[in-house]
C-alpha cells in the first residue's frame, strides 16, 4: 500500500512516465477507486444501526429517497467495493514478493503482522467493527504460499473458492428457512422438540432485525461517550474474531485475492492489455452485475424485505453480481488509464491509493468523531441518503490531502510507520 519509487525517462526536459510507471499508476488509480467506493458501504456501519447493512427496515429506507438510495447502492457498489479492495490486496501481495521482499520470508510475515496489529486497532481503538485489516492479514500469510504459482492455478483456485462458497450460502439459506419453520411450529403449539432451532432463529433475528428497544440500546451505548462505544464493541469482538473472520470474511477475500494475483500476473491489472479486451470485460461485468443485483433488489422489495431474501450471506447469486461489476469497475479504471482521460482525476485517485492504509484508517477516525459518543454522536440521527453528503466530504478531503501530503513526502504517515516496523529502520519520509 505505499509508495514504489520509479524513476522516470526524460525528453527534451519533459518528465515522460516508463512504461512500469505507467503500470504502477494504473494499479494505484485502481486502488485509490476502490479505497473511496469501499466507503459507500462501510458509511452504512459508521451512521446507522449494524443491522441497516443488510436491513433497510431498521433504518426506514423503505420508501422515498431512502429507498432509492439503498438500492442504487446496493445494485451499484454493494460487495463489488469489497471485493476489488480484495482483488487489488491479492495483486499487491505479487507485487510485494518480487522484489527484496521475496528473498526474506521473516520480511513477509513481519509485514503481515504489522497489519494485524494496525487492523485490531482499527477495532479496538477506532472502533470499527466492519474491518478488513483483521482478515486481510490472516489471509495474506496464506497467499504468501502460492505466490509463485500460475495465474491459471491462482484464478482455479479462486473458482473454485467462489463455487464452495455459493454452496455454502445455499446451505445456510436452507437451514434458516428450515430453521424458521420450526420456530412457527412451535409458536403454534406444536414440534415443541425443536425448540433449540426455534432459539437459534431468535439468535439470527436479534442481529437482523433487533427489537425496537435493542435498537435503541445500541445507538445509546455507540453516542453516549467513548468508554460507552468501546464496550459496545468489546462485546462484539468475540463474535467478530471467532465467527465473522474466520467463517465468513476470510474465504470471502481469499477467493478474491487469488484472483487478483491471477490478474495481476496477466497484466490486467496494470493497464497491459488490449482496449478492446477491457472493454469485452466490462459489457460482460456490468452486464452480469446489473442484472443479477436488479433481481437481487426486486426480490428484496417484492419479500417485504423477508430476512432470508434480504442478508446477502443466503443468496447463491451474490457473489456473481458484486464480481461482475467489480470486473467492470476494473476494465473501465483501466481504459480510463490507457486513454489518458481525466489525468488530474486519475492522479489525485493514485495518490489515494498510495496512501490506501493511511486513509482507510482515517475513514474509522473521521467517522469516530462524527457519528461516535468520542465526537458529535450522530449515529442513527442521520437519515440514509444523507450520509451520502458525509461521504461526498470525505471524499473531497482525501482527493486533495493525499495530493498535497505525496508532494511534500514520500511515503502516508501509516505507510511509513508501516515500512519502518516492517523493515526494522526509518525510511526517508522527505522527498529529495
Amino acid at each position: 500500500m505505499g509508495e514504489r519509487m520509479v524513476s522516470p525517462s526524460t525528453n527534451a526536459g519533459t518528465t515522460i512516465p516508463t512504461p512500469e510507471a505507467a503500470r504502477i499508476q494504473a494499479l494505484d488509480s485502481l486502488r485509490g477507486f476502490a479505497l473511496l467506493g469501499i466507503l459507500l458501504l462501510n458509511i452504512i456501519g459508521f451512521g446507522l444501526h449494524s443491522a441497516a447493512y443488510f436491513n433497510p427496515i431498521i433504518d426506514g429506507a423503505t420508501s422515498g429517497a431512502n429507498l432509492v438510495t439503498w438500492a442504487t447502492v446496493d445494485i451499484l457498489f454493494e460487495g463489488a467495493m469489497r471485493a476489488l479492495f480484495s482483488i487489488l490486496f491479492g495483486a499487491g501481495v505479487v507485487l510485494f514478493t518480487t522484489g527484496e521482499a521475496a528473498k526474506s520470508g521473516g520480511i513477509r510475515y513481519r509485514r503481515n503482522a504489522w497489519l494485524l496489529v494496525f487492523g485490531l486497532f482499527n477495532v479496538m481503538v477506532l472502533l470499527w467493527d466492519g474491518d478488513v485489516l483483521v482478515t486481510y492479514a490472516l489471509a495474506g500469510f496464506i497467499l504468501y504460499g502460492v505466490r509463485e504459482k500460475s495465474a491459471r492455478w491462482l484464478l482455479t483456485a479462486s473458482g473454485v473458492l467462489l463455487v464452495f462458497i455459493t454452496l455454502k450460502y445455499l446451505v445456510m439459506g436452507a437451514g434458516m428457512g428450515f430453521t424458521r419453520d420450526a420456530a412457527e411450529a412451535v409458536a403454534a403449539g406444536q414440534h415443541a422438540d425443536m425448540q433449540e432451532m426455534a432459539a437459534a432463529l431468535a439468535d439470527i433475528q436479534k442481529d437482523f432485525a433487533p427489537s425496537p428497544e435493542e435498537q435503541q440500546a445500541q445507538l445509546d451505548a455507540r453516542s453516549g461517550s467513548y468508554l460507552s462505544a468501546w464496550q459496545y464493541i468489546a462485546n462484539k469482538a468475540p463474535d467478530l474474531f471467532l465467527f465473522q473472520v474466520p467463517v465468513i470474511l476470510l474465504l470471502d477475500a481469499l477467493a478474491m485475492m487469488l484472483l487478483g494475483m491471477a490478474l495481476y500476473k496477466s497484466d490486467v491489472m496494470s493497464a497491459g492489455r488490449s482496449r478492446a479486451f477491457y472493454v469485452r470485460t466490462a459489457l460482460i461485468g456490468f452486464s452480469v452485475g446489473l442484472v443479477v443485483n436488479s433481481f437481487e433488489v426486486y426480490r428484496t422489495i417484492a419479500s417485504d424485505f423477508d430476512v432470508l431474501v434480504t442478508f446477502a450471506y443466503t443468496n447463491p447469486t451474490y457473489q456473481f453480481g458484486r464480481l461482475g461489476m467489480a470486473m467492470g469497475y476494473l476494465s473501465v479504471v483501466m481504459l480510463v488509464c490507457q486513454s489518458g482521460a481525466l489525468a488530474w482525476l486519475m492522479d489525485r485517485l493514485a495518490k489515494v491509493g498510495r496512501m490506501a492504509l493511511t486513509n482507510y484508517l482515517s475513514h474509522s477516525l473521521i467517522c469516530l468523531m462524527i457519528f461516535s459518543g468520542a465526537g458529535l454522536g450522530l449515529v442513527g440521527q442521520l437519515d440514509r441518503w444523507m450520509l451520502y453528503l458525509v461521504v461526498l466530504a470525505i471524499w473531497v478531503f482525501q482527493l486533495f490531502f493525499s495530493h498535497w501530503w505525496l508532494t511534500r513526502f514520500r511515503f502516508g504517515p501509516v505507510e511509513w510507520l508501516w515500512r519502518a516496523l516492517t523493515y526494522g529502520q526509518r525510511p526517508s519520509m522527505q522527498r529529495g
